[in-house]
């Protein structure tokens, strides 16, 4: 049985999945499935997929579909350590879309992909604090953090927004963080700086 452990003395922290915590995992599907050598550094957009032909991507969707991207998945450097430290001053909320926008109905699929990676990797953050979810607008939060910019915009509650460096938000500028009262952090030490 998860106790819950939410202290209403403390705030809450969002954190997104993808690219914050953990990566890899979907470049060794595009890999694999295009029989070429991408590395991280060849995509500027945020979908990895729009690198495949159009008249290949119902086989992509089988293929993603028959694959789990978790299994080949890993930490980014030192998440696992300043999120067990993070947990212990914090609320720590993992919040993380599952939406496949070219066909939604796989979509569960990696919903539950997510979640048990969450629990056998994560084992100090209860489940009941994980939200699937892809508007994240709605997540009233006292702090952010996530790789997409407009994940941090809206909610006018969050006081700390900050924007974790992937291969797709290198080109935002420094005015435009400003502009959104948003920190860019390139590492998990520096959240480490800031949050703890």
């Amino acid at each position: 049985m998860v106790v819950l452990a939410n202290n209403m003395n403390k705030q809450n922290l969002m954190i997104d999945m993808d690219d914050v915590i953990c990566n890899g995992g979907f470049l060794y599907l595009i890999n694999e499935f295009t029989h070429k050598h991408y590395v991280i550094d060849d995509f500027k957009d945020y979908y990895m997929q729009d690198v495949i032909p159009q008249e290949d991507k119902k086989d992509w969707l089988e293929f993603f579909k028959q694959n789990n991207i978790y299994t080949k998945a890993c930490f980014i450097q030192n998440a696992y350590e300043i999120i067990y430290k993070l947990n212990e001053v914090y609320n720590v909320f993992i919040v993380t879309s599952y939406i496949v926008p070219e066909e939604i109905i796989i979509s569960s699929k990696l919903l539950q992909d997510k979640f048990v990676w969450l629990q056998e990797n994560l084992p100090f953050i209860s489940p009941y604090n994980y939200v699937f979810c892809s508007n994240k607008d709605i997540i009233d939060c006292d702090i952010k953090i996530d790789d997409k910019l407009s994940n941090l915009t809206g909610n006018i509650h969050t006081k700390t927004k900050l924007l974790f460096t992937a291969y797709h938000n290198k080109n935002i500028t420094d005015n435009e963080l400003k502009n959104n009262n948003v920190i860019r952090v390139n590492n998990w030490n520096d959240i480490s700086e800031i949050l703890l």
